[in-house]
């Protein structure tokens, strides 16, 4: 029995297929990806790196936009795309709104590209006939344009519900550009379905972006999703003489930055392939058990959602509404093993397609279950919300006690001013949330899309009321602008003409933080006299730090972010023969 004779799981009337208002689609997005995108220094480590490979490309010239750098540190891994990206967007806007905001609007892009991609793939695949819901015997059914519109906006508000990418979506690092890439490759094979040649062309775009983001580990599991999605029973296997232009044309972008990069750069490129060669491996009893850990918190609410698609839809593997997003998982999952440490950056490819598995399991459940899930969001976004008023309370007024203090051990140093605009604002978010909270228990709405507007919403106005009551104190804990600005006037009290400057133990992202804040540079010259350390307050007091007491050198500065009770850094003069 084919799968188009079975009896389909969804089930669903008219009503519940009613148009969202497009102004809150795109407001709530927008809400979403501005906050806390600007106004904040960028943070380590991968958010500082970014920002640092994007300067050092703009300002070193064509051999750091070919081989990203942090200064002089060659920064051989993941791939040029988004130092390209975010390099041009500072020389474009960074006159206009500074270099730092300039260097988060690719941001922009990516979330565009993931929505979009995200939208209009999934709006393909819910038109089709195998994801139509069940005919009614005496009509009432929707239409196939509400359906399919319902269910894109159901997955683009689950993406946006999904805890795990709230920070990561923000930040200038390969990440966020990795799921765009991933997104795009998604629409591209939906669109294979009906305009194969305009499909297989965004898909290879989409495979030699990924690869020019995140390498082999980006990569990888579009390819893998391309394999399962083209078998024998799909619908796309119509479209299998068209599968290597795809190939062809990701591996033609791909050379393009290959070849020069391996003529100019043959240090670089090899620091590159062990980079990758490192990444794989098997993660051993501990890293799977973390993975394990961490996975489902991250990916929530999607996964269960997800895991109810594919057994739903179970009769239906073989439609492109399931098998296509049910690869990509595949492919992203099938790589987790096999990382050494698997981690948030190979979590977020699994964030698009469970959304979209998870927004076709809507309509295959029952009216209770669909209430509960609204009821669960409405119980948990209240008190996450709650928690955040009580913490700023705690931070301020010093009540409750016990948060107080452990708030305080947290962000040393740290005095706090009430911002009576920001408290207007986050005021008017929490009573935005209470009014949407009574709109679902007074209206009783039949849209099924109400649970995800609940949770997508929830999760946005904890995020923006985090930004507006809490940015202060969390830039102040994990930013290095204040110990970079003492370090820089030490630097320019005590450096002799001609005397040059390297580092010891520092970590990059540190390394970045400094050249993005004051233009800092360390060399690597055994030769130069002026070292920055970089150790900790225990190794001082054990006398285990290099140039302890027994190795002569002359302290000129020490400082560190009184935030860190551990990080300590030392500017050190030492004798030329060390």
């Amino acid at each position: 029995m084919s799968p188009e004779s079975r009896s389909t799981p969804a089930r669903l009337t008219a009503p519940a297929t009613v148009k969202l208002p497009r102004y809150v689609l795109l407001g709530l997005g927008l809400a979403y990806i501005l906050a806390g995108l600007f106004l904040r220094d960028p943070w380590k480590t991968d958010d500082v790196v970014g920002v640092a490979t994007m300067l050092t490309a703009l300002h070193e010239g064509m051999r750091a936009w070919l081989l990203p750098q942090v200064g002089q540190l060659a920064y051989a891994q993941d791939g040029p795309l988004v130092t390209w990206v975010g390099a041009a967007a500072i020389w474009l806007f960074g006159a206009w709104i500074g270099e730092l905001s300039a260097a988060r609007l690719p941001n922009l892009l990516w979330f565009g590209l993931t929505a979009w991609g995200l939208w209009y793939g999934t709006y393909l695949l819910g038109r089709r006939k195998e994801a139509q819901p069940l005919a009614l015997p005496f009509g009432g059914e929707p239409t196939v344009r509400d359906y399919g519109r319902m269910l894109a906006d159901a997955a683009l508000l689950l993406l946006i519900a999904t805890a795990g990418i709230l920070w990561r979506t923000h930040e200038t690092s390969e990440v966020p550009a990795i799921m765009a890439w991933q997104a795009l490759a998604y629409y591209g094979l939906a669109r294979m379905l009906d305009k194969p040649v305009l499909g297989a062309t965004v898909l290879g775009v989409a495979l030699a972006a990924a690869f020019l983001t995140r390498s082999w580990p980006g990569a990888l599991p579009i390819l893998i999703a391309m394999a399962l999605a083209f078998q024998p029973r799909s619908a796309l296997w119509r479209s299998r003489r068209w599968l290597m232009w795809p190939l062809l044309l990701a591996m033609t972008l791909v050379l393009l930055w290959w070849v020069p990069a391996s003529q100019q750069g043959e240090y670089w490129m090899r620091a590159w392939r062990q980079w990758n060669e490192s990444l794989f491996g098997f993660p051993g009893f501990a890293g799977i058990g973390r993975m394990l850990r961490d996975l489902p918190w991250f990916l929530w609410p999607t996964w269960p959602l997800a895991l109810v698609a594919l057994w739903r839809w179970r009769a239906w593997l073989a439609a492109p509404h399931i098998s296509i997003p049910a690869s990509f998982a595949f492919g992203a999952a099938v790589l987790l093993p096999l990382m050494r440490q698997p981690s948030e950056p190979e979590f977020m490819l699994l964030v698009v397609p469970c959304a979209v598995l998870a927004a076709f399991a809507l309509p295959t459940l029952r009216r209770g279950v669909v209430n509960t899930l609204d009821w669960f969001a409405v119980m948990c976004f209240s008190l996450t919300l709650a928690t955040v008023w009580l913490g700023w309370v705690a931070l301020h007024f010093g009540w409750p006690a016990k948060i107080a203090g452990n708030i305080a051990r947290q962000t040393a140093g740290f005095e706090p001013q009430v911002s009576w605009t920001a408290f207007a604002l986050a005021l008017g978010i929490s009573a935005c949330w209470v009014a949407l909270v009574n709109w679902r228990l007074r209206t009783r709405p039949a849209a099924l899309w109400r649970g995800t507007v609940l949770s997508a919403c929830g999760l946005s106005a904890t995020w923006l009321l985090l930004v507006l009551l809490w940015m202060p104190p969390v830039d102040y804990a994990r930013s290095y602008r204040t110990v970079s600005g003492e370090l820089a006037a030490a630097l320019e009290q005590h450096r002799r003409p001609g005397e040059c400057q390297r580092a010891l133990s520092l970590g990059s992202g540190q390394r970045a933080s400094f050249l993005v804040f004051d233009g800092l540079n360390f060399a690597y010259d055994s030769r130069c006299t002026l070292v920055l350390q970089q150790t900790t307050r225990n190794d001082l007091r054990d006398g285990t730090a290099a140039y302890s007491d027994i190795d002569p050198a002359q302290v000129l500065w020490q400082g560190g972010r009184r935030a860190d009770r551990h990080e300590v850094f030392r500017l050190l003069r030492i004798a030329p023969s060390q």
